[in-house]
């Protein structure tokens, strides 16, 4: 603890605010060390000589610790949430059992990657000189979080847009490879200009002197940039032709799924409608 310590007492005596400056910058170790001590040790001791007081610590150094402790209680959840109900709506949407997982890992490689840069660029600070800032070797606590539950939203938008072109086409077709070409092809147009739309905003906080800031635009822009370059242009076709027909698998046990598509054209004359791949 350090000096001065003020003592605030209101005019019935039944409250006070006591003002301890804690060791260290105030996000640092020694500051968190430094509060523990005092809510460990310090204030249990004081209130020992006070039966029935009750205290509340405040101040940045508190509200960071309190913060993060409940981020990492509670971010576990939400992860598993968000994956949990994206596998559900795209399990109903195309009634595969397949293209939930995939699109979940493909979603995952995305943020994943955001992640990477962010750590690169900000906590090892490889890239002050370019964005003009002094890195504290840290990331903000909130940022992963954000990050996810964003791109997350982001990408799931478009890949349902190009799951539902190739999906339109292979009903008509009957032909994955086709179908995946002739889904990429009529929807890049349109992915790519979103992307490039939001690449830019998303850089415009970089130029922002708040470090934070600098780290949610970068992050965002870097991962709809790979992922509308790397991961939808490149990986989800790759990974569409290699598994074939496997994609549009169904088990017979889930065949009670609702048909939720209003747009699939009809089939092509004397051709039948296309059903779940079932494995015996």
């Amino acid at each position: 603890m350090n000096q001065p310590i003020t003592f605030i007492v209101n005019p019935a005596h039944t409250a006070a605010i006591i003002q301890v400056p804690l060791a260290g910058t105030g996000e640092d170790t020694a500051s968190v060390n430094a509060l523990a001590t005092l809510r460990n040790k310090v204030i249990p001791a004081t209130l020992a000589k006070v039966p029935g007081a009750t205290v509340a610590v405040g101040g940045l150094t508190a509200a960071t610790v309190d913060f993060n402790a409940l981020m990492g209680q509670r971010s576990g959840w939400i992860f598993g949430f968000v994956l949990l109900l994206a596998f559900v709506l795209l399990l109903i949407s195309f009634r595969s059992l397949v293209i939930p997982v995939t699109s979940v890992v493909l979603n995952l490689l995305s943020v994943g990657a955001a992640y990477g840069v962010i750590v690169a660029l900000f906590q090892w600070g490889w890239g002050q000189s370019l964005f003009g800032f002094t890195s504290t070797h840290s990331i903000a606590s909130w940022l992963p979080l954000f990050l996810f539950l964003v791109l997350f939203g982001l990408s799931m938008d478009y890949h349902v847009f190009i799951l539902s072109r190739i999906r339109e086409s292979y009903d008509r077709t009957g032909d994955t490879e086709q179908a995946v070409a002739h889904g990429i092809k009529i929807s890049a147009g349109v992915v790519t200009a979103a992307a490039v739309i939001m690449v830019f905003v998303f850089l415009t906080f970089a130029t922002m002197s708040m470090v934070q800031l600098k780290e949610m635009g970068v992050g965002l822009a870097v991962a709809v940039l790979l992922d509308a370059t790397i991961v939808r242009a490149c990986l989800l076709p790759a990974m569409m032709k290699l598994l074939g027909r496997y994609n549009w698998y169904l088990p017979r046990w889930l065949r009670w799924l609702p048909q939720v598509s209003s747009s699939t054209p009809p089939p092509t004359a004397g051709q039948p409608p296309r059903q779940p791949v079932t494995v015996a």
